[in-house]
């Protein structure tokens, strides 16, 4: 599915439209194409201040997030790239703490352009060597890299000697491209979930620390497995290091000691798990200090938007001033069972979904865990891009008393449920629906 982007800057634009019609127009696994990429730049992935490089499936984004927020509560500054963007495509690349402007962003993507026309390669192989381009190119004294993909193909995973690895939560998600055959390599597992597990460890690396989360047992093997062939040091939770909620704390343990911390300013107790994960990788590497006092402040500081964030007063939330409006791009199992442990306190059918989809993904696994609290569903369409249609949420709902109805628009959306009064509404599955609200509610990310 094509990853394009818009810019209001002309020289941006033009250089997003250059990568948009060169394209292939979906997501492409391999190391064939950035590898050359890289090596026609230079090879600047070679000149990175110390890397943190985060796979999963859900909580990656959000672990990314909080190993900024610690760091930069350090008072050191970090690049981070990560993907998709919400609003504006200068969110993927965050330049010494700071959102790449954009004539730093049309020369970098100009130049990368310039020798990729012969390489068939994809919108964010092409993205991922502009931010390698730009980061090795203005100091700082980290580098967090989000994978894009899966892990063991990926783009992001040309970076030869990471500080630091980590794997946040792991489920089903683009099992097109990941769960593809390859008869050749008799290390991939059959089943689904350890084949998950196979390639998002797949960014282990030699002498480098693997640090996990909790997974089933068969996915743990092949995590443990993974590691043993590529030479990573394992750092398990559970074994390697531990952390609970108490008393409204975040308590963290490991072999350097115990901490207790402030519960994480994101909404949701799953995002205690992803904070948790970043402090284990900041104390399991040694390429940066971190203070104790930093990853206590950066539970507070953390920020990353569209993930089960509370909009404040703007023009979409206006239309029902006293409604609790909430919005969360996840769009599989995992983001469904984390949408409903977080509403399991409301009353049954009280609940406005506003939700579109990407026509690849499922719309059970988001309404399905929320049925007993749904008071109604409306289905949007995906601005640009191939989404479900009315028909196939209507369908799934046919058998419940659950309302349903279309619209086109996030405010023919709210506009509808204002006649209900104050309520809670949430918005959900999909990160660039995400974005279109964000941007009509002016709350763009910085």
């Amino acid at each position: 599915m094509a990853d394009g982007a818009r810019s209001s800057h002309p020289d941006v634009q033009y250089q997003l439209d250059r990568l948009t019609m060169r394209s292939p127009g979906r997501d492409v696994l391999g190391l064939e194409r950035i590898e050359v990429l890289l090596q026609r730049l230079g090879n600047p992935h070679h000149n990175l201040p110390p890397v943190f490089h985060v796979a999963g499936t859900n909580g990656k984004g959000s672990t990314c997030a909080f190993l900024r927020a610690a760091i930069e509560a350090s008072g050191l500054k970090a690049h981070v790239y990560t993907s998709p963007h919400l609003v504006r495509f200068n969110e993927r690349i965050r330049v010494a703490g700071a959102l790449i402007d954009d004539d730093m962003l049309a020369a970098i993507l100009a130049e990368v352009n310039d020798v990729a026309d012969d390489l068939a390669a994809s919108f964010f192989e092409v993205t991922t060597a502009a931010a390698f381009l730009a980061f090795s190119r203005v100091s700082a004294d980290a580098c967090i890299i989000e994978v894009g993909l899966g892990g063991r193909l990926d783009a992001t995973n040309v970076i030869p000697a990471p500080a630091i690895c980590g794997i946040a939560h792991l489920g089903l998600d683009h099992e097109a491209f990941l769960l593809s055959d390859e008869p050749d390599n008799p290390d991939i597992p059959s089943a689904p979930l350890p084949r998950i597990a196979y390639e998002k460890s797949g960014i282990a690396k030699s002498g480098v620390p693997l640090v996990t989360q909790k997974y089933t047992a068969d996915m743990q093997l092949e995590i443990a497995k993974q590691a043993m062939r590529n030479g990573a040091m394992m750092v398990d939770r559970g074994e390697g290091w531990d952390a609970g909620i108490y008393e409204n704390k975040l308590h963290y343990r490991d072999s350097k000691g115990r901490l207790t911390l402030p519960m994480p300013g994101l909404a949701g107790d799953f995002q205690a798990d992803n904070a948790a994960l970043a402090i284990a990788m900041l104390r399991h590497q040694d390429a940066i200090r971190i203070t104790d006092a930093a990853l206590s402040a950066a539970m507070g500081w953390v920020k990353w938007p569209a993930r089960l964030q509370k909009l404040g007063n703007g023009p979409v939330t206006i239309t029902i001033p006293d409604a609790d409006f909430w919005l969360d791009g996840g769009h599989n199992p995992l983001a469904g069972e984390v949408l409903a442990a977080h509403f399991s306190t409301l009353p049954d059918a009280s609940l406005h979904l506003i939700i579109a989809m990407l026509s690849n993904k499922d719309p059970a696994a988001i309404i399905r865990p929320l049925l007993p609290k749904l008071a109604s569903v409306t289905a949007l369409p995906v601005p640009g891009h191939d989404s479900h249609t009315g028909e196939r949420f209507s369908s799934y709902l046919a058998k419940t008393s659950i309302p349903f109805t279309r619209a086109e628009t996030i405010a023919d959306a709210v506009e509808a449920l204002s006649k209900h009064g104050p309520n809670t509404i949430l918005i959900a599955g999909s990160l660039y629906l995400a974005g279109e609200v964000l941007a009509a509610n002016e709350q763009e990310p910085e």
